[in-house]
């Protein structure tokens, strides 16, 4: 009886009290009574449990309060309530895991809170109900982790959606020693090498299904260092300093986008702009990303650069041409 009494003391700590919510020995002699019908117990015991409780290495807590009434709560071990709540809403907004999914991960984490948390939890979830149904993110990130870690080269399929929003997979042979997952944009994807021409090969992995591994590798797959600012998950063709004139209200853009890769300065001659200068990768999302901001930015340097999107633009503007 009394091994009894001390887990439904425990569980009664655990799942109704916190710092913001103590209670009393009188308290937890009344919920034994009716939760428990452990209707003789003193708080006499009750003193000496707690006592015991405390030497063998709980949390527990004791505070005096008016008319030197003392009050206790148990202090959780692992993830304060605060990070169980940043877990929980990265869980709800997360558009690649179903409802159902969801609901499932978010239980296992209100076992971890005390009854009052677990009202606060759940007034803060909002689900995402455009969550796609098919894609296996979670199942499909364990079979990508344990390949790598086998050292294994990496076959599977890959989909992409049709005309009529369903999603089509093509099967492959790509033999592709997978390097390391990243998660950019609120995507996880895959970096991929190929073994005979080190070239490397990017993958959602939201996308990818028959995950299977293929043989041991035989060399080290190592991606290359990046050497500047990246607008995307891909590998940019080369890298470049560019120089931009950039109107001035955009300046948090540009250091949020550039961070450390980035130098600015006053442009003397025109007060409402500035000049930033950053070594960036060059590709066809750099020139796309630069056209986002009209003509709130202008390409000073290089000229090979400046020419190149003058082409990119002529190419635009030629669809809008009369006929």
């Amino acid at each position: 009886m009394e091994h009894e009494r001390i887990i439904y003391i425990l569980n009664y700590l655990s799942n109704y009290t916190s710092e913001k919510k103590k209670v009393t020995l009188r308290d937890i002699q009344e919920h034994l009574a009716n939760e428990a019908n452990l209707r003789d117990v003193s708080i006499l015991t009750l003193r000496r449990d707690m006592a015991r409780l405390m030497t063998v290495g709980y949390d527990i807590r004791r505070e005096n309060g008016a008319h030197n009434t003392a009050y206790y709560y148990l202090v959780k071990q692992g993830f304060t309530f605060n990070e169980i709540r940043f877990i929980v809403d990265s869980i709800s907004i997360n558009k690649f895991l179903s409802n159902t999914l969801k609901q499932r991960l978010i239980k296992k984490f209100e076992v971890l809170c005390s009854g009052e948390e677990v009202r606060q939890l759940i007034s803060r979830i909002s689900l995402n109900s455009q969550a796609p149904p098919n894609l296996n993110l979670l199942e499909n990130l364990e079979k990508v982790h344990l390949i790598i870690s086998q050292r294994r080269k990496i076959n599977f399929d890959y989909g992409k959606y049709d005309i009529h929003k369903q999603m089509q997979y093509y099967h492959k042979h790509r033999d592709m020693i997978p390097c390391k997952v990243i998660y950019s944009n609120e995507r996880f994807y895959l970096k991929c090498m190929d073994e005979e021409t080190k070239e490397i090969r990017t993958y959602r992995i939201d996308r990818m299904q028959r995950i299977k591994p293929g043989d041991k590798t035989k060399v080290k797959a190592v991606l290359p260092k990046r050497q500047g600012a990246v607008l995307d998950i891909f590998e940019p063709e080369q890298y470049l300093f560019v120089t931009f004139r950039v109107k001035r209200h955009l300046l948090d853009d540009m250091l949020e986008q550039f961070g450390s890769y980035a130098s600015m300065q006053d442009d003397d001659n025109y007060p409402d702009y500035v000049l930033v200068k950053v070594k960036i990768g060059i590709s066809q999302s750099f020139y796309r990303w630069v056209m986002r901001y009209g003509a709130n930015m202008e390409i000073i340097a290089p000229e090979s650069i400046r020419q190149q999107f003058q082409t990119e633009l002529a190419a635009v503007m030629k669809l809008y041409e009369k006929s």
